[in-house]
């Protein structure tokens, strides 16, 4: 039994959500954590980093059956800062990743879990807080077959008469 799941057991309050945005339109990620206090903790790839306090909420998908993974985080937008990055990603039309981990407070050398790597598509923006929908693999509107048959890929499709 690893070291959550025993926070789980037990019902205790040891473990902390983090949050890093990231786009290629900006010059730093974000690294938020929700808590009243920063927090230095390892990434898995073992890089150091501050996480920013913050009031984040997350709302992670329902384990059922409906085949929804869309994960919700309602962001403080106090200094604005969310509303220029966001401007900026839009400009650039660059996509926005998200990374969601989880800690626990005695161990801040890793992640307590496998961290969950996310696209957003999709956030709106009310008052002072900033909502990003994102999910991290859309199997249900996956195509099938992946390779098209186009007459780049197969050229013997064009008509030829």
């Amino acid at each position: 039994m690893n070291a959550l799941e025993v926070v789980y057991a037990s019902g205790g309050d040891d473990i902390i959500s983090t949050l890093e945005i990231s786009c290629p339109a900006w010059d730093t990620p974000v690294y938020l954590v929700q808590d009243f206090e920063d927090l230095r903790a390892t990434t898995e790839a073992g890089k150091t980093v501050t996480f920013q306090a913050s009031a984040i909420e997350v709302q992670l998908p329902a384990k059922d059956d409906t085949g929804s993974q869309t994960l919700t985080f309602t962001i403080d937008n106090v200094t604005g800062e969310a509303q220029r990055r966001l401007d900026a990603s839009l400009e650039a039309e660059a996509r926005v990743t998200l990374v969601y981990r989880e800690y626990l407070f005695s161990v801040l050398t890793e992640p307590a879990d496998r961290p969950y790597r996310m696209t957003a598509f999709g956030g709106t923006m009310d008052g002072p807080t900033v909502q990003i929908e994102a999910g991290y693999y859309d199997l249900i509107n996956m195509a099938w077959n992946r390779a098209r048959y186009t007459t780049e890929f197969a050229c013997g499709l064009t008509y030829v008469g």
